[in-house]
């Protein structure tokens, strides 16, 4: 019996008992010279053995090329017969070899050979029908179609064109020609199947033409892809390809897919009539352009643009008068004058259909609650909040927005605020609208005067949208600090609503029912048993502050609380803590302010005037020196142009009065006079201290004192006249703070006293005047009263006696 090796050694002549050879991924045909490289082991044994006979090889295509270990289901029947050329192994292990197919061959069956696979295999004769005249035009028809195929795929050498060209054997012509084809491994193992040369031939030419076909739309691909990019743009190449096959195959196309999309969007949004008009003409535009060219990325931002914009969907206010009245009390205390208006708004809305949004310019100090009752508003009348701060903003597309023509342009601010809303009639705050300022490229401010005008804003142009879009719906609530800076034109359109500083009654409310709650909860004590007394709350307010707002008594009230929780972690657990005006001390330190001091003492040379400043009123005092010198009147104090002249018209005043004040007509000539006002690091202007400056200058010349509990102001003429003043409200709620008793104010302004709270007016004496002798009149105190208060020790002496002695001043206000 034969062992194993020796079975597989043995060759019939007869069936041809041969090695082989699965192929991946490849077909041999006969007449085919092709290297192979080899690395399984069972492949290598039958090179070898092969190499140790005859050279012949079964070379068959497997039909997965992924399986390493093909069984006998997985190779096909029909293959090609081959001899070995060339053999060769290589240093890691595999085997180079180069062979020739010679003819086909079908398995018959597997034989038993464990180290490689070993068939009976038999040659495939060919047959079919010999007709010259089909076989010659076949061969013609091959060879034509070949050579057009080589010049296309540039894949095959020119020289194998002429050996193709030479070939006079239909078979060998066909297998040659099948052999140089780019083709599915399956149509290859297919045509080697086929027997029947003319069939083969017909099936060689029919792939041929459908490669042809293939190459031909590649081509037609390529030159419109290269059609639409730009040399910077190539490396958008392989996408556009992709594109252009599936635009050639037939499929749905993303481009397509994203105009429908829009136009459905059109469909299903409300617009005006112009922007829906526009809409339509852009994406018309757009299917015109390529899909990835920078215009129609720039077209489809703009249609999204006016898509999201919202034209027609507006909030619905479901509150009645009552319940939004009852939101703004909830939320604010005080600001009665911003609470009617916005009330009053809501009962014309709910008479009329159409109603343009109020246009509200919200005046004051800083830390009032201008931007908060904004919010509010909002809450109350159920519609969305945007804000925009106008702090800085120097460039006039910031509200207008850019045109399109610009890299990277955009709408203005105004137009983003929108969009983000979602609806066409939100509260939108203007924030800041005094800090606008303008430069090269453009006013700010005047860009915002078609915003801001009712009769205009109902067809604002955007240079970005380049449609009108209405704006009347919005209400406008804009806020600033002063009015000065805001230009008239911009303060024409606005309805402005002063809000004053805060009385000492309204910050301890505000400070029990917002502000201690909102700093307990922020800093974690809420419900650990921490009381604030309101004596607490009002030493934090006389001593600890001074403002026209809350803000820095919200400060201070956040720090006592910081300090509470750091004991109550410190000491462990949570106790009842109770803060009041003896221990708040301990929590704040040495106070800030001397609450209710005004200048002390009667004085002379002392007045004590009445400033508005941006963050409310301020008291202000004046010194007035005497010393021997040649009449030179010197100001301190950094005063502006407008209060030196004061000053200038005040001693002009007291001069052309001398004798009435029973003084000499010289007595100025061999006096130097020295007006100072502290806190001289702080610019001061205005002539509403020219009545101070004058009662001041006259107290050092008469030598009469000036009442401490007593503030003035006022504008003085020449003649004596007092002028009206602004900003009254302010400066009677400095006073209030100040605990001054009496304020002498211009009797124009007694128009002005209906806007100052009951409670200040109770606790003050308000003496209206007309010229400046009834203010000496109520100011000075009479030369017995002078006399009878005098200090030798601290008083200056007599002016007969000593004519350049310095009235004595008093530290400057805080």
């Amino acid at each position: 019996m034969m062992s194993d090796n020796e079975k597989c050694r043995d060759r019939n002549s007869v069936t041809m008992d041969i090695p082989l050879l699965p192929l991946r991924d490849v077909v041999v045909f006969p007449h085919m010279i092709v290297p192979l490289f080899v690395g399984r082991e069972r492949s290598i044994a039958a090179l070898e053995s092969a190499m140790k006979e005859e050279k012949e090889i079964f070379m068959v295509a497997q039909k997965s090329a992924q399986k390493d270990d093909p069984g006998e289901d997985e190779i096909y029947r029909i293959g090609t017969i081959g001899i070995i050329i060339q053999l060769l192994r290589l240093p890691d292990g595999t085997v180079k070899v180069l062979v020739e197919g010679k003819k086909r061959g079908i398995v018959r069956e597997y034989l038993s050979c464990e180290e490689y696979f070993l068939v009976r295999a038999e040659e495939l004769e060919e047959t079919g029908n010999t007709e010259e005249v089909k076989i010659e035009a076949l061969m013609r028809s091959i060879r034509e179609s070949f050579e057009t195929y080589a010049k296309m795929t540039k894949k095959v050498h020119l020289e194998m064109v002429g050996t193709i060209a030479s070939i006079e054997d239909p078979s060998k012509l066909a297998d040659v020609v099948i052999s140089q084809v780019n083709a599915k491994l399956e149509d290859k193992q297919k045509i080697l199947e086929i027997s029947d040369v003319p069939e083969r031939m017909e099936t060689i030419y029919e792939l041929m033409l459908s490669e042809i076909e293939i190459l031909n739309v590649e081509e037609k691909i390529k030159r419109r892809v290269k059609k639409q990019m730009d040399k910077t743009q190539k490396d958008y190449y392989l996408n556009e390809q992709m594109r252009a096959i599936q635009k050639e195959m037939g499929e749905k196309d993303d481009f397509k897919n994203e105009i429908a999309e829009l136009e459905k969007r059109l469909k299903q949004k409300t617009l005006s009539e112009e922007a829906h008009k526009k809409v339509k003409q852009e994406i018309k535009k757009m299917q015109m352009m390529a899909p990835m060219s920078a215009e129609a990325t720039v077209v489809r931002n703009y249609i999204d643009w006016l898509l999201d914009m919202p034209w027609s969907e507006q909030t619905e206010n479901k509150h009645t008068l009552r319940e939004s009245e009852a939101i703004l009390e909830e939320d604010h205390y005080g600001l009665k004058q911003v609470k009617e208006r916005i009330i009053e708004y809501l009962a014309v809305q709910t008479l009329v259909k159409k109603n343009k949004g109020p246009i509200l310019c919200l005046v004051g100090p800083p830390g009032v609650g201008k931007t908060s009752i904004a919010k509010s508003v909002a809450r109350a009348t159920n519609r969305k909040f945007v804000r925009l701060s106008l702090g800085g903003v120097r460039d006039e597309a910031e509200i207008r927005g850019h045109r399109r023509t610009y890299i990277g342009a955009m709408p203005g601010k105004i137009v983003q605020l929108l969009k983000k809303a979602g609806t066409n009639n939100p509260v939108f705050c203007l924030d800041e609208v005094d800090k606008l300022s303008s430069d090269f490229r453009g006013d700010p401010s005047s860009a915002l005067l078609e915003v801001l005008d009712p009769e205009q804003n109902s067809a604002f142009n955007d240079n970005y949208l380049e449609v009108d879009y209405d704006l009347s719906d919005i209400m406008f609530i804009t806020t600033a600090n002063v009015l000065q800076t805001i230009p008239a034109p911009l303060q024409d359109r606005m309805e402005v609503i002063r809000l004053a500083g805060y009385t000492e009654p309204e910050k301890l409310n505000i400070a029990k029912r917002f502000l201690v709650t909102k700093e307990m909860e922020a800093n974690g004590l809420k419900g650990s048993g921490v009381v604030f007394t309101d004596g607490a709350l009002l030493t934090i307010i006389r001593q600890y502050t001074r403002e026209a707002g809350v803000r820095n008594l919200e400060r201070e009230i956040a720090s006592v609380c910081r300090k509470v929780a750091r004991t109550i972690v410190t000491d462990g657990g949570k106790k009842r803590i109770r803060i009041s005006s003896k221990s708040i001390q301990g929590y704040l330190s040495v106070p800030k302010f001397r609450h209710g001091e005004t200048e002390g003492r009667d004085e002379i040379g002392l007045t004590i005037g009445l400033a508005w400043t941006e963050v409310g009123g301020e008291l202000l005092v004046i010194e007035t020196s005497l010393m021997q010198g040649t009449g030179k009147m010197t100001l301190t104090g950094k005063l502006g142009d407008v209060m030196q002249e004061s000053a200038q018209a005040a001693l002009t005043y007291v001069r052309a009065h001398a004798k009435q004040f029973g003084l000499p007509v010289d007595f100025y000539k061999e006096t130097d006079i020295h007006v100072h006002v502290p806190e001289g690091a702080i610019p001061k202007d205005g002539p509403s201290a020219g009545i101070a400056m004058a009662t001041s200058i006259a107290s050092a010349f008469m030598r009469r004192k000036v009442r401490g509990d007593l503030a003035m102001t006022g504008e003085i003429t020449l003649r004596g006249r007092v002028l009206p003043i602004g900003g009254l409200k302010e400066k009677l709620l400095a006073a209030h703070r100040g605990e001054i008793r009496t304020v002498i104010i211009p009797k124009d302004n007694e128009k002005d006293l209906a806007d100052v709270p009951a409670n200040v007016l109770k606790n003050l004496n308000v003496i209206l005047v007309e010229h400046v002798d009834e203010v000496l009149k109520h100011a000075l105190l009479s030369e017995e009263e002078t006399k009878g208060q005098a200090d030798p020790g601290n008083e200056a002496t007599p002016q007969d006696t000593d004519p350049g002695a310095e009235a004595r001043s008093l530290p400057p206000a805080a």
